[in-house]
């Protein structure tokens, strides 16, 4: 009762995970079920040349005539040869198809990997999503499908060859057949004695990875730190987890294949002493027993080694679930049913009771409310990891919040489109990412559809055209990837540029200049300027020297709003926090 229970939970597992693949498998159904039935007449032939061996043997060694066993040496040679030709076209047909099915998952894990919230990303590392969306991709597919030729020919050798075995003498194909399953008994128990140790191995071999992209990425930290023996320190002792990880998969699994090497072995003699007192009662002739025994090591030898081939096909199932749980994964910040497009900002935008926290029952923002209207600067200051930043992340959904809404002209911007509300806001931060590529193609992110009149203007507007014109390539000059090749205030202007040609009507303003010299930061406070005009803008900043001429200043201390006004309000105020961080500046 509790096997035919769990065989009928084993049947709809395989279906789900099917029903699941096949849309990637359908648009090559053609190719792939070619690559199929060619391994039909490549397993096929094994049995045509154990079969051949009787006549050989009866007609050969026992008569002595070749007259009508002649062609069997040619007729071996030419099977053997189109059997190679069929091999080639089925390892390239699986290789296609599995290939084209690795990329097409890749493609969609590729674009719900860029709409995750950036929660996600601030709880994943470098090597988790390498391996999340890339690697398990070709664990689950090529794996899958590598040794999907392999197990699909040798199942129709193995028929066809069981089939030689019942003709040449049921007594020893019964006991062959006995034998053969005894020897395949072990694989039903590998899906569970490696199940666990695979989700621990996934995580150290993302840890890895992380390792390799952090010595890339910081690799002049280590250089001026000297922090050569700790990385290595560090990458020791994963690579010794993975070690340890590897080291147990082999003991829970290691001793299959011995084990199906032994049955096997066993199998052999046995089928000797039987098969002996066969030829000697005249029950079988001798062409029958060595047709038998070439049939019985065909169909055996390969499942020795078969142990081996069933993990790696385990491993890549295990894969292919961890695979499709991340595509059914539905990211936490997404489009609400009937979510609808912002087309402008006539009125305000509110922030009413807001709370959010990043940890539970950490509070981040604490009950903050607050107006901005159309056209006006709003620069929030306080301490460092007071809120600042996290209160302008919610605007474009970076976030949601935990309580309380953020409304535009009374509307919630979660019944807003994510795409039609980031429309309207450019965010220019602190350390702007920049892609590898040109400096072109950087500015047109913001509109892909620029004339060349409105790049020029956001080129002035951003203070960029001394620096351009003295390039050899101008706007076509290569940047290195992150932007390597440019200096702090080259690569913020190039932002500011980005943002100026994207034209949209909000503008956050994230620790723009903080990271730049006194003489950056005057270049690139100038086209921040520029870029300010006629919009509503969000500044974050520590220097308070930027944010004096802002139409609201908004003190945030601990997730709280403690004060606001402009410049000279504040410094008015007796007892005004803003005041004092001011005059403590000054100094």
């Amino acid at each position: 009762m509790f096997g035919s229970i769990k065989n009928k939970i084993k049947n709809s597992y395989m279906i789900k995970n099917y029903s699941k693949i096949y849309p990637y498998v359908k648009p090559y159904t053609f190719r792939a079920l070619v690559a199929v039935l060619i391994t039909i007449p490549i397993g096929a032939m094994d049995a045509v040349i154990a079969a051949s061996l009787k006549p050989y043997m009866d007609v050969v060694m026992v008569e002595k005539s070749t007259s009508s066993t002649s062609y069997i040496p040619l007729l071996i040679i030419i099977f053997s040869i189109l059997q190679s030709l069929l091999n080639y076209t089925a390892t390239y047909m699986n290789t296609w198809v599995g290939r084209k099915i690795a990329n097409d998952v890749k493609m969609d894990l590729f674009k719900k990997l860029m709409h995750y919230d950036a929660s996600f990303f601030d709880r994943k590392n470098s090597g988790d999503i390498q391996l999340q969306f890339n690697n398990q991709v070709d664990m689950a597919c090529n794996g899958l499908l590598s040794n999907l030729k392999l197990f699909t020919t040798r199942v129709f050798s193995s028929l066809s060859l069981i089939a030689v075995l019942f003709y040449n003498s049921w007594q020893l194909a019964i006991v062959a057949v006995i034998i053969l399953l005894g020897a395949l008994y072990p694989l039903t128990t590998i899906r569970r004695k490696i199940k666990a140790l695979f989700d621990k191995n996934i995580f150290s071999s993302s840890v890895v990875m992380t390792h390799y992209n952090e010595t890339f990425n910081g690799n002049r930290i280590i250089a001026s730190y000297n922090l050569y023996d700790y990385q290595f320190a560090r990458f020791k002792e994963t690579l010794h987890s993975v070690f340890k990880i590897g080291i147990k998969m082999i003991q829970r699994t290691g001793m299959i294949s011995p084990f199906m090497h032994f049955v096997v072995s066993l199998g052999i003699a046995l089928i000797i002493w039987l098969g002996s007192y066969l030829i000697v009662t005249h029950q079988i002739t001798a062409g029958n027993f060595v047709s038998f025994i070439a049939a019985l090591i065909m169909l055996y030898n390969p499942i020795k080694s078969i142990g081996n081939n069933f993990n790696s096909v385990q491993m890549s199932l295990i894969a292919m679930e961890a695979v499709f749980n991340t595509l059914e994964a539905t990211p936490k910040i997404t489009d609400r049913p009937n979510a609808k497009p912002l087309k402008e900002i006539k009125h305000e935008i509110e922030y009413k009771n807001v709370c959010f926290e990043y940890v539970k029952g950490k509070p981040v923002l604490k009950n903050i409310n607050l107006k901005i209207k159309p056209g006006e600067t709003i620069a929030f200051v306080g301490n460092s990891g007071g809120g600042k930043t996290t209160m302008v992340n919610l605007l474009p959904r970076f976030y949601d919040v935990k309580s309380g809404q953020i409304t535009i002209d009374g509307t919630d911007i979660r019944d807003f489109t994510l795409d039609s509300l980031r429309d309207k806001i450019s965010v220019v931060f602190q350390d702007n990412f920049l892609f590898a590529g040109t400096i072109r193609d950087n500015i047109l992110l913001g509109k892909e559809n620029a004339t060349q009149k409105e790049l020029d203007n956001a080129v002035k507007a951003a203070c960029l055209e001394e620096f351009i014109s003295s390039l050899d390539n101008g706007l076509d000059t290569q940047i290195g990837e992150r932007g390597v090749l440019l200096s702090g205030g080259q690569k913020q202007r190039i932002a500011i540029a980005r943002a100026f040609i994207k034209n949209a009507p909000i503008v956050i303003l994230d620790e723009a200049t903080s990271a730049l010299d006194n003489k950056s930061e005057a270049v690139v406070q100038s086209a921040i300027d520029n870029l300010m005009k006629d919009r509503t803008v969000f500044i974050i900043a520590h220097r308070l020297s930027t944010v004096r001429n802002a139409d609201k200043i908004v003190v945030v201390n601990y997730g709280e709003l403690v004060e606001s006004g402009t410049h000279d309000e504040l410094l008015a105020k007796e007892g005004s926090i803003y005041a004092s961080l001011y005059k403590t500046q000054i100094k």
